[in-house]
């Protein structure tokens, strides 16, 4: 199996360019096309003669084996929710040795399958991450030759229910989570799986390490590549360390709200089509609104800002943000959840900052109490070190963070922003200095920010703004907002927005506005830098970036 994949998932290897005909070519795509009709015909017989055998092999258990109905493919009548009978199934996850000798019921994947001989078969089977070995031995009236021909014959990745006893063995199973067994006495095929996967789970599971020592011992494994994975997200999600990705971003995302429901923050829900950019700038999807121009959001800014002149006080907001740049890089994607939060300020910015602070430093220490078997599981795929902060969250202005590159022997424009490289060599000095790799930087120049951001009362190139770092990558960009109508237009104008398509969101400045200020932060990129991933697209359950819109 190839592991090389079209980058465009929508261009395939046999489209060819378009252009006038050439008769001198016509032979050559004539035995190119013969050659692609051959092996998908071939393919095709493939997976007929499997089906074949496979209904053939029921077809004499029926007939000769007296334990025929212990064993099969189950209807699809009997699955549209024809009867509910009662049974009870139990979680792979809590098979342990205290139910031993006790019956049970099971429903996963068919992971792995070993015929032993014809008269024994392993099959691992597989439910959310957690694996049992469940052993098919033929016995008199429990398991027949048939039966365990039966179970070799499925396919990897198949649906099984089976039932059958717990058993303890004498030594530790390496080949699955739970350390006991299932003697078999039943199993059903509830969903085959096709007989070829275009890609084999234990193959995306594999780390780097794995790759690289047995290229040393001589030995090639496949290495499945990140277009490949996306192209079949649907298999790559079923890895171990996918589970855990996304079972660690769900905590994220939980705690979020969590938290800032317990300090009085109220959730709300922004739309989405909006008239005019909410950002600024080109980086917008423009569409057609019932004959009126319109984009998708680039943020809930404007809206959360809105809610705060509607007396909410405090507001967050978890959605979709749309952001059209052309960003071919590790952490920008054209479409990712946002966790967005705007407050009232009573005297200073410094107060968002203290939301940030106490918000991600009780975010971390949850994912470390309450995800420790996940970060482990990420961590053999994706070995990475745990991530350093401080109790107290360290905070840095701008110009103190200049003044450490140039220190440091690198020249930073001291009213310009930070590109990647200036960021990550920050961090590594904020590291080495500080010894954490979360921290915060504020009072940016005011020229390199939103339209929307408050200058600084002292110095109007500078402005009550905050951006928050993680492992030397930006995460968060805040503000105190400007809640003056007439500053607000001002700034509008000279950053080139037309005040037109916003005129709803200044105009709510206009009846009565307290200072406030917020901020925001993609859920994808805080868990690509918490675990330490070197591609976003990791942490995206679907990605959608520049030459991505499928699966």
């Amino acid at each position: 199996m190839s592991s090389q994949e079209p980058a465009n998932p929508s261009v395939g290897e046999d489209q060819q360019p378009s252009g006038e005909d050439n008769n001198e070519d016509k032979p050559q795509q004539s035995k190119k096309a013969a050659k692609k009709e051959a092996a998908k015909q071939e393919k095709l017989r493939r997976r007929q003669e499997a089906s074949a055998s496979a209904a053939a092999a029921l077809a004499e258990a029926s007939i000769e084996d007296p334990l025929w109905a212990s064993y099969g493919d189950v209807p699809l009548k009997d699955l549209q929710s024809r009867a509910s009978t009662g049974r009870k199934w139990t979680e792979v996850k809590d098979l342990t040795v205290e139910l031993k000798d006790k019956e049970v019921l099971v429903r996963g994947r068919a992971q792995a399958i070993r015929a032993v001989s014809k008269k024994m078969a392993f099959v691992v089977v597989r439910e959310r991450g957690c694996t049992v070995q469940c052993v098919l031995s033929v016995s008199p009236d429990k398991v027949s030759q048939q039966m365990v021909k039966y179970a070799t014959a499925l396919s990897r990745e198949s649906f099984v229910d089976i039932e059958g006893v717990v058993s303890v063995p004498g030594g530790p199973i390496t080949g699955a989570t739970q350390q006991v067994e299932i003697q078999v006495h039943k199993i059903y095929c509830i969903n085959r799986a096709v007989p070829t996967l275009p890609i084999n789970i234990e193959d995306a599971a594999r780390s780097d390490a794995e790759i690289e020592k047995a290229l040393q011992a001589g030995e090639q494994l496949v290495r499945v590549n990140q277009d490949t994975r996306l192209n079949f997200r649907v298999l790559d999600m079923r890895t171990p360390a996918n589970q855990s990705i996304f079972r660690i971003q769900c905590q994220v995302e939980n705690m979020f709200r969590q938290f800032l429901l317990s300090k009085g923050f109220v959730g709300i829900h922004t739309p989405k089509l909006i008239a005019g950019s909410s950002e600024g700038g080109a980086a917008v999807f423009r569409l057609d609104y019932k004959g009126q121009p319109a984009c998708l959001a680039q943020s809930p800014q404007l809206h959360k800002q809105m809610a705060i002149c509607g007396d909410f006080g405090r507001v967050f907001e978890i959605g979709p943000v749309f952001r059209a740049e052309d960003s071919y890089t590790h952490r920008h994607l054209c479409e990712f959840t946002g966790l967005d939060v705007e407050m009232e300020i009573k005297e200073h910015y410094s107060e968002v900052m203290d939301v940030v602070d106490h918000l991600f430093v009780a975010i971390f220490d949850s994912l470390n109490q309450n995800c420790k078997e996940e970060l482990e599981t990420v961590g053999r795929q994706y070995p990475f070190e745990p991530l350093k902060y401080l109790r107290k969250t360290l905070r840095l202005t701008f110009q103190e963070g200049v003044q450490m590159l140039k220190e440091a022997g690198m020249e930073v424009d001291p009213l310009g922003d930070l590109n990647t490289e200036a960021e990550r060599k920050l961090g590594q000095l904020v590291l080495e200095k500080y010894d954490t790799e979360f921290y915060i930087l504020h009072r940016y120049p005011l020229g390199v920010r939103p339209f929307y951001t408050m200058p600084s009362y002292d110095d109007p190139s500078y402005s009550n703004s905050f951006d928050v770092f993680i492992r030397g990558e930006e995460i968060i960009s805040g503000a105190q907002r400007v809640h003056d109508p007439d500053f607000l237009t001002q700034r509008a104008e000279a950053c080139g927005i037309d005040v037109k398509t916003i005129s709803a969101y200044i105009d709510s400045f206009r009846y009565g506005a307290p200072p406030h200020g917020g901020f925001g932060v993609g859920l994808e990129r805080v868990v690509m830098l918490f675990c330490a991933l070197n591609n976003i697209r990791k942490t995206s359950l679907f990605p959608r970036d520049p030459l991505r819109l499928a699966p």
